[in-house]
């Protein structure tokens, strides 16, 4: 793989922004990337934008020619990249590959949600639109309630308990209340977790991420582009974007305690990247459920299956521990602004591997890796990063 560097990051607050439009988010991510970047708006030569409902949601689609034109360079290549809850990975991978092709030299990737104004039926008829209409959505089944399959057939194979569960947001939210953006920064405990009502048994409410509004934004470039504009210090490298697909519904799948597309495109960028797991140093990955989260550690290979929780119990996803993982507090913590966790998470390791990342900063990371799902594992995205300096 050809040299892809990210050289500027910009984030919104994950919060309800009643007052705050899609537009204006996704502007000001924007902005605030370019300002990092220390680039001019005329040097994107391409725009991403990542996300899922804002159709549906706002009845605004276009969003590539929105954002270019509200950042004042209209004429500039701009699409929007749709992949269910995975569309800020997806969009990543899409403005990596411009880059490789040798079309653009500069890009600005985004992701972008706007969700805490919609009421909860319009919410949850979005969500369902990961899965297929006629033979899932058209029967009543929700995304929560899908997700909850998964739990119980969980729980049941391999005989792990709710409580063991519960471990994962406890640990996020631990990490949540040191970060400025996320949405929850309170720690909560176990107790907490199975206290919490049921959304759809056996899922809780503290297993679950909330609905938010928040966007994100990267500035993408070549080794070309660096050479030209001269260099710069504490640059972050892309060492491998790949994307995978799963059968598309839990009920053609054998195992729906495992999502095949995690595997397959981990397998696929440890290869472009030339790496082995163990020289991993931190994750951050999608955790819109609890038993989501448990369930990734085990198909990435940190864990075998049905074991995951127990690198929450022997403290090896701490910032310090062997695997630091979601230390900026997850999609449960941080927050899951659909379209943007994605670019969230990207922004995150790269901002670890800096040294300046906005919360629990891990010990003299050199290799981060940033994993995104959209539905219920339809589409997984892998991204990892490494510091070159």
């Amino acid at each position: 793989m050809d040299d892809v560097y990210i050289i500027g990051t910009g984030m919104t607050k994950i919060a309800e922004h009643w007052e705050i439009s899609l537009r204006d988010l996704l502007v000001e991510a924007s902005l605030k990337a370019v300002d990092d970047a220390s680039i001019s708006l005329k040097d994107i030569e391409g725009i991403f934008v990542g996300n899922m409902s804002s159709g549906y949601l706002q009845g605004q689609e276009h969003l590539g020619s929105l954002l270019a034109t509200w950042l004042g360079i209209p004429g500039t290549a701009a699409c929007k990249v749709e992949a269910a809850c995975a569309s800020g990975g997806v969009a990543f991978h899409q403005a990596v590959l411009s880059i490789l092709s040798g079309l653009y030299d500069c890009v600005l990737v985004a992701g972008v949600e706007k969700m805490t104004d919609a009421i909860t039926s319009d919410i949850t008829t979005a969500l369902i639109m990961a899965d297929d209409q006629e033979y899932v959505a058209g029967i009543g089944a929700t995304f929560v309630g899908l997700n909850a399959l998964v739990y119980r057939t969980y729980m049941e194979k391999y005989g792990v308990k709710e409580e063991d569960i519960a471990l994962f947001p406890v640990h996020c939210h631990k990490y949540a209340q040191y970060n400025p953006y996320a949405r929850f920064r309170n720690p909560i405990s176990v107790e907490d977790v199975l206290r919490s009502p049921f959304i759809a048994d056996p899922i809780r409410l503290l297993d679950s991420s909330p609905i938010c509004d928040g966007s994100a934004a990267i500035i993408l470039c070549s080794e070309n582009f660096l050479k030209k504009n001269g260099g710069r210090d504490n640059l972050v490298k892309v060492l491998a974007s790949s994307v995978a697909t799963d059968t598309f519904s839990l009920n053609d799948r054998e195992d729906i305690t495992t999502l095949s597309a995690t595997k397959i495109a981990f397998k696929k960028a440890l290869k472009i990247a030339h790496i082995e797991m163990n020289q991993i140093d931190l994750m951050e990955i999608h955790d819109a459920f609890s038993i989501l989260g448990v369930i990734h550690l085990e198909d990435l290979g940190f864990a075998e299956k049905g074991k995951g929780t127990m690198l929450i119990k022997e403290g090896q996803l701490e910032y310090d521990g062997k695997i630091p993982t979601n230390i900026s507090g997850g999609l449960k913590g941080r927050g899951h602004p659909i379209g943007a966790t994605g670019i969230y998470q990207i922004v995150e390791v790269a901002r670890q591997l800096m040294g300046k990342f906005d919360g629990k900063q891990v010990p003299d990371p050199s290799i981060g890796l940033a994993q995104n799902v959209g539905g219920v594992g339809g589409t997984v995205s892998i991204n990892i990063l490494k510091r070159v300096r």
